[in-house]
């Protein structure tokens, strides 16, 4: 039997953690598959398809979330709502998925994080999207906090889930104005690169912001605790850092390729195992 092959894409991708995530979960569920990494840019993609076919799945990463689209047969509703590709199931037909989705909702979930009422976030590029457009289909109130020179994009991720999802309830405002008493969250979400490493002690909202906050959740997954996270614990919030979330849209990705069902526990002990893993390299 020949071996079943699988990759994640994207231009550049010299440092991810994919590779060790993927063959750990191959192994828990003890399914045969080699992970690798292809370098491959958006203007490639003509050239390259017929390799990518040629896989049993892949992953997919900046920039070419969109750009894989046009080469596949078929996506999930998902995938089609969002306007966006990070999983490929080859077979007869080419199907795109998107697992980022449920990867933020199990991530909440495993760290006892309720989604309903008034959520705040923080950002509008493209991890924001994921996390406005499942609040939306939630039902929360939506703020959407941005940068002043991000108005223009964070009006644009406003108006558009409002069209696509009948009765969403969203604003916008400035990072800098959610330190007004009106704006109280039941959740705030951190969906910028502020705090990553190397500039670990940076902080996307300010104390007052933070201790008004019962429960956090920062996509950024390096360090493993960021200072937002580390703030929001001392404060007494429920807080769940982005390891959680990709480990979580990885396991998605195998429940697609071979209908793998992962324990609780034992993708915890991976999100652990992953954190040292990245300490390690980083």
């Amino acid at each position: 039997m020949s071996e079943r092959m699988f990759a994640v894409i994207g231009h550049p991708i010299g440092h991810t953690m994919s590779p060790f995530i993927h063959e750990r979960l191959f192994a828990l569920a003890g399914e045969e598959g080699r992970y690798t990494v292809l370098d491959v840019a958006p203007d490639e993609l003509p050239v390259k398809i017929r390799n990518l076919n040629e896989l049993c799945g892949y992953n997919i990463t900046i920039p070419n979330k969109q750009a894989i689209i046009p080469y596949l047969d078929r996506l999930d509703k998902k995938a089609e709502l969002y306007g966006s590709v990070n999983t490929v199931r080859n077979g007869s037909v080419r199907e795109g998925f998107t697992t980022d989705p449920d990867g933020f909702l199990k991530a909440l979930a495993g760290g006892g994080i309720p989604f309903a009422g008034n959520v705040v976030i923080v950002g509008c590029g493209g991890v924001a999207r994921t996390f406005v457009y499942e609040a939306a289909l939630a039902g929360c109130d939506i703020t959407i906090a941005a940068r002043p020179e991000d108005t223009a994009v964070r009006d644009g991720l406003a108006e558009e889930v409002r069209k696509k999802i009948a009765g969403t309830k969203v604003s916008t405002c400035l990072i800098s104005e959610l330190d007004e008493p009106v704006r109280q969250p039941e959740l705030l979400v951190n969906a910028t690169p502020v705090g990553m490493y190397p500039r670990v002690e940076a902080v996307p909202v300010s104390d007052k912001v933070i201790g008004k906050c019962p429960n956090v959740f920062d996509a950024v997954y390096n360090p493993l605790e960021t200072r937002l996270i580390q703030k929001a614990k001392a404060n007494g919030a429920k807080a769940v850092g982005g390891m959680a979330m990709l480990v979580w849209q990885a396991a998605v990705a195998h429940e697609i390729w071979d209908g793998t069902v992962y324990r609780t526990e034992d993708i915890d002990q991976l999100i652990e195992d992953s954190a040292a893993e990245m300490t390690k390299r980083f």
